[in-house]
């Protein structure tokens, strides 16, 4: 191990991890240019094929970035699109970023660091760098913005040089060490862990984005706010930011160990899509569409005696023509992904003639971010973390979240060298108590 992660480890203070020198390369997990294409003709695309661990060079740091010592990281499921060269090979991304020159043009590299999520310690400062400073313990927002385009100053999410960090940029999370612009960080959380800290920014962010901004469905209390995908990252973000507000969440999960996890969340109503006979439910069919819509509508009708306000659509081309259908009138559908294709079917009678609405979400801006961490360091959101894989393992912790083989969300460990470490205010952790972070483990 290099002297500066000792020193990390050891919890040496700013000024000496200033001091240690940094090392020329670091382990990191990463994409190869030569594998794009490895898939062509391949029904599995297993994503153990295309990920690689290995040692790659340490970039120069730019003036408004910081240099983070990882100590874990999570899998989101744009690392699984990038290990699969899917929809299109992430190298296109870095190519057309270093494009640009200057320090952009360090991005476009025949490797690509992936990941999206973070918890560290800065260890270099950029030279423009005012309010970071080595030592600092932080989370990392996924996203990454130019603070000189205008656009960022009203919101970040709408400016044209806004990537997702580690999926449209290099040296991403999953690693030793990561770059990151100091417009990314927040301080982390003191009663987390750094697995548990790691595994809140880019799904509970953009949650919250989705169903609490003014930019998004704007939920109220009372609202019935139909989840699909429940348990997973994303979804059992969005049934706690649900019960927070006073709504009331109706999550559809697929099997009966994942509806378990739902109530440990507290979800009001738990469906099971099997059992409703919702499976693989995209149809081209629009009489089969319906049927399977009023079957759902009459699930949630029978739970909660009335239909959601709101349908928070993540799954994509399986289930967006029921979302659509079953939202009441005047209610609002929102979609910030499509983990089962992007092409989606849906009746637009259904949507017009009920002044429905579909509202398109991406990421989170760095204040919404902000005010999710505020929530998390209070206590009132608490991480969705289910299990946790050393680096060594990246290659498995990914296949199990392309399977659909978890709940919940999926920790890396970086340069932690075992779970539980990071806590430093144990009394704080102590007082939670019963919203303390998930234990559960996929079955």
């Amino acid at each position: 191990m290099d002297p500066l992660s000792e020193a990390v480890l050891a919890g040496a203070d700013g000024d000496r991890l200033a001091r240690e020198p940094l090392p020329d390369a670091y382990l990191a997990a990463h994409l190869r240019v030569e594998d794009v294409g490895m898939f062509a003709g391949t029904a599995d695309k297993d994503v153990r094929k295309s990920l690689h661990l290995g040692r790659v060079p340490m970039p120069e740091l730019a003036p408004d970035e910081v240099l983070i010592a990882v100590m874990a990281s999570s899998v989101n499921y744009n690392t699984v699109w990038s290990a699969m060269f899917e929809p299109v090979p992430t190298f296109e991304f870095l190519h057309r970023y270093g494009r640009q020159g200057g320090f952009a043009a360090r991005h476009d590299l025949p490797q690509h660091v992936i990941g999206s999520d973070a918890a560290g310690v800065v260890v270099r400062t950029g030279a423009g760098v005012r309010r970071w400073q080595a030592g600092d313990r932080v989370v990392v927002s996924p996203v990454h913005v130019d603070d000189q385009e205008a656009a960022t100053h009203a919101d970040a999410m709408l400016g044209t040089e806004q990537r997702v960090w580690g999926f449209e940029t290099n040296f991403g999370a999953l690693a030793h060490y990561t770059v990151a612009r100091a417009s990314q960080l927040l301080p982390k959380p003191a009663h987390l862990t750094w697995e548990e800290a790691a595994s809140v920014p880019l799904c509970a962010g953009t949650a919250y984005r989705m169903l609490v901004s003014e930019r998004g469905a704007r939920i109220k209390q009372g609202d019935i706010v139909l989840i699909w995908g429940a348990a997973g990252g994303l979804g059992a973000y969005a049934v706690q930011l649900v019960k927070n507000g006073g709504g009331i969440p109706v999550g559809v999960v697929g099997s009966p160990e994942k509806a378990r996890l739902l109530e440990l969340l507290g979800c009001d109503v738990v469906l099971d899509r099997s059992e409703l006979g919702l499976d693989g439910a995209a149809t081209a069919d629009p009489a089969r569409t319906v049927e399977l819509g009023k079957r759902l509508g009459r699930a949630i009708r029978a739970a909660v005696g009335e239909d959601p306000h709101v349908v928070f659509d993540y799954v994509g081309r399986s289930t967006f023509g029921l979302s659509v259908f079953v939202v009441r009138r005047g209610g609002t559908v929102v979609t910030c992904g499509s983990s089962t294709g992007y092409h989606h079917e849906f009746d637009n009678r259904y949507l017009w003639m009920n002044l429905k609405r579909i509202l398109g979400s991406h990421a989170a801006n760095l204040q919404e971010l902000a005010e999710l961490n505020r929530l998390v360091r209070l206590g009132r959101i608490r991480p969705a973390l289910s299990r946790t894989y050393p680096l060594a393992e990246v290659g498995e912790a990914a296949r199990l979240v392309q399977t659909n083989g978890h709940v919940g969300k999926v920790g890396v460990l970086a340069l932690a060298p075992e779970p539980g470490l990071g806590v430093t205010d144990p009394a704080l952790r102590d007082r939670l108590g019963a919203i303390a972070p998930l234990a559960a483990e996929p079955a």
